[in-house]
């Protein structure tokens, strides 16, 4: 295995939590996540030369699956839509499960997917810590922007899990 390969496979092992996240604001099962995922895989590799160093691998990592994402989801909507059979839960006993927690999260996502292409990637990366230099960055817009943009979708995501619950 060349070094740029080698490289390329490291970067991806350690950074594949990102991919994953991505994969499951947007979409709905986990036949199309796994597509999803080696679809970001393989155009993360092809632009890989692009890759200068000037921001961190993971900030440019975001751009391109972000990218990759909302770009196959605009074609797939242009295509016949399907509905696809909800997950089945398994119920399985471990003492640190809780189920309220996890309701929450599972309505969170949800209400994650109502929003628009833009705003789910904002979502995804200040839920995942990132600080809003690099979301502006990512996202090609300014800090002060993504900032607003934030507390916009915070905003709009409270609106739609309250009607949700209801």
């Amino acid at each position: 295995m060349s070094d740029k390969a080698l490289n390329f496979t490291n970067l991806i092992e350690e950074n594949q939590g990102i991919i994953h996240k991505i994969c499951r604001i947007y979409t709905d099962d986990e036949f199309s996540h796994e597509d999803l995922f080696q679809e970001i895989v393989l155009q993360l590799w092809r632009s890989f030369d692009s890759f200068k160093g000037d921001s961190k691998f993971s900030t440019w990592m975001y751009r391109v699956s972000l990218n990759t994402a909302i770009i196959l989801i605009r074609k797939k909507n242009r295509t016949i839509t399907t509905s696809s059979i909800e997950h089945q839960i398994i119920p399985f006993d471990n003492n640190d499960y809780d189920a309220e927690a996890e309701e929450r999260l599972q309505l969170l996502y949800a209400a994650i997917k109502l929003l628009n292409d833009v705003e789910r990637a904002l979502v995804l990366m200040y839920l995942e810590d990132l600080p809003y230099k690099d979301i502006a960055e990512t996202l090609g817009i300014s800090e002060v922007n993504a900032r607003v943009k934030m507390n916009r979708v915070k905003i709009k995501l409270k609106d739609i899990i309250t009607k949700m619950e209801q």
